[in-house]
């Protein structure tokens, strides 16, 4: 598996060729190659910053001696007004860079201030909130790590680092205990170390799950459950395996389900229902 640096080279230069293309024109038409200016990022909405790091990666793969000075830092609480870095280098790397810059911070910011959100009404109580895979195509590397940025638990990354039996898996497999008993033989035959989760959509399948999972399964998926069947499905379980949420939850009833005692909650909204935050890169004249 690749590293996140080089997981986020490659996502910048596919996004690089895509916006420059066979060049900018713009800026070779206008502004001398050798052109060396400032710029800062204003910020101009509050909210919780994400994507300063990147920022700078991606300039640096464009230009590695720029001259980036940070004001603030992923995870800060922004305020209208502020600035969150400096940068000086090349102008044909600013102007190059500075819409992939913002696309990239403005959405990562949106997603931190909404798992902030989240994460703040889950304080004083064991439940922890994790991300889904309902991300953006190509784009779920920085898409998660905004989550983590804001205080969520990034869950699987995709399908390949972490075995998921849900409805439709145990469905086609013929039942919940034939599917656990697939998986494990896969896993001690072709990848040792996997984890499996299954998700349930009643106690009754919440029993299956007890009974044929022991050893092999680590967390039970309560999917579409009531806070009110949480409960019951937890005192089924009884601390044997780890356990989720899933299905409906939002910032309204986020707190029902937590004062369950369940382990997780998976909110998709995380990232499908964030909104990007206003931020800008401006020349620093003189």
């Amino acid at each position: 598996m690749k590293s996140f640096d080089e997981q986020l080279e490659h996502l910048v230069r596919e996004a690089m060729a895509e916006d420059i293309g066979d060049g900018d024109h713009s800026t070779l038409s206008s502004i001398p190659s050798e052109a060396v200016g400032k710029a800062i990022l204003k910020i101009k909405e509050d909210g919780v910053l994400a994507g300063v790091a990147v920022a700078e990666k991606i300039f640096r793969i464009k230009q590695p001696d720029i001259i980036f000075e940070a004001h603030k830092q992923d995870g800060d609480e922004m305020k209208t007004g502020e600035t969150a870095f400096e940068v000086e280098a090349l102008v044909h790397t600013i102007l190059q860079c500075e819409r992939i810059v913002l696309n990239c911070m403005q959405r990562m910011s949106g997603i931190a201030t909404l798992t902030r959100t989240y994460t703040n009404k889950l304080k004083g109580y064991h439940t922890r909130v994790l991300d889904t895979r309902k991300t953006t195509p190509n784009f779920r590397l920085l898409e998660k790590e905004a989550v983590r940025i804001g205080g969520g638990i990034n869950h699987r990354f995709g399908l390949y680092d972490m075995i998921m039996l849900k409805d439709n898996h145990i469905d086609y497999a013929g039942g919940i205990e034939k599917a656990i008993n697939r998986a494990w033989q896969y896993i001690e035959s072709q990848k040792p170390g996997l984890k499996i989760e299954v998700e349930t959509r009643s106690l009754d399948e919440v029993k299956q799950v007890i009974d044929a999972g022991k050893g092999k399964v680590f967390r039970i998926m309560l999917d579409n459950f009531k806070p009110e069947q949480i409960t019951e499905a937890l005192k089924l379980i009884d601390g044997r395996f780890e356990t989720e949420a899933s299905g409906g939850i939002n910032l309204s009833n986020l707190e029902d389900y937590a004062k369950t005692g369940v382990d997780y909650v998976s909110v998709g909204a995380l990232i499908h229902q964030a909104r990007s935050l206003d931020l800008s890169l401006k020349a620093v004249k003189g």
